[in-house]
């Protein structure tokens, strides 16, 4: 980045002004480094005497903040892109739902999304998996299962991440039966459980007491070709461990 500013210097000595597109390119190198500090005070100097912040620049932004944890500037800074006039586009409020979401402020997140709605903006199946996730995380699984009921009444499809955010939560909620009964219906959204959905619903089973059920799926899954992850692996590497002792005691 060191050298990048040098030539950024060296370009405006030349008489050549950048355009947002290069101080955007600098803001997100700065970022990607965790320069937050020096990004923003690019950001700042663009504010004064550059050209106008776009919503490349601003997202850009927000998910560093966000990755270090700064959601109260997040925040501030969303504010003043709506107050600037740019209008958030799918990937601006998918970066802040994310943020929201991640660090607990589910409140926040369903205001956002609310009025994501109102504005009109044609919300797609990442933005509701992110909300669900966020809702299961925080525990409020009775509001993942209605949200995620209307993602089909909207017009839209989960996917197999959406499905297996779900089958996760539901499971951390004991709810196995449920998540299995979800499980099954896939199929009927033409969406084939993966490996990754195997294995959150076969870790369910297991963190549940369900082991038959677990040894069950584990032969289905591998008979469809997957097998199991290393955190699956281990709990039925303790599973085994915990047995034989059980035996010799």
């Amino acid at each position: 980045m060191d050298k990048a500013r040098r030539v950024f210097n060296l370009m405006i000595e030349k008489g050549c002004e950048p355009d947002i597109v290069t101080y955007s390119t600098m803001i997100n190198g700065y970022c990607k480094g965790k320069r937050l500090d020096e990004a923003m005070e690019l950001f700042h100097e663009i504010s004064l005497k550059g050209p106008i912040p776009d919503t490349v620049t601003y997202s850009t932004l927000l998910q560093s903040m966000f990755q270090l944890g700064r959601v109260s500037t997040a925040c501030e800074l969303f504010r003043k892109m709506l107050a600037s006039g740019q209008v958030p586009d799918l990937v601006t409020c998918s970066i802040l739902l994310n943020g929201l979401g991640k660090t607990g402020d589910i409140e926040e997140a369903l205001k956002l999304f609310q009025a994501m709605r109102n504005s009109g903006l044609e919300l797609d199946i990442v933005l509701y998996t992110i909300l669900i996730d966020g809702l299961c995380k925080a525990g409020h699984i009775e509001f993942a299962k209605e949200l995620f009921h209307q993602v089909s009444d909207n017009g839209l499809k989960p996917d197999v991440y959406t499905y297996c955010i779900m089958i996760n939560g539901l499971c951390k909620e004991g709810l196995p039966d449920e998540a299995y009964r979800l499980f099954g219906s896939m199929g009927d959204n033409d969406c084939l459980p993966d490996s990754c959905c195997y294995n959150v619903m076969i870790r369910g089973f297991l963190c549940n007491s369900y082991t038959s059920k677990a040894t069950q799926l584990l032969t289905e899954m591998v008979g469809k070709g997957f097998s199991a992850d290393i955190i699956t692996a281990t709990l039925f590497m303790d599973l085994i461990i915990h047995s034989n002792k059980s035996i010799l005691l």
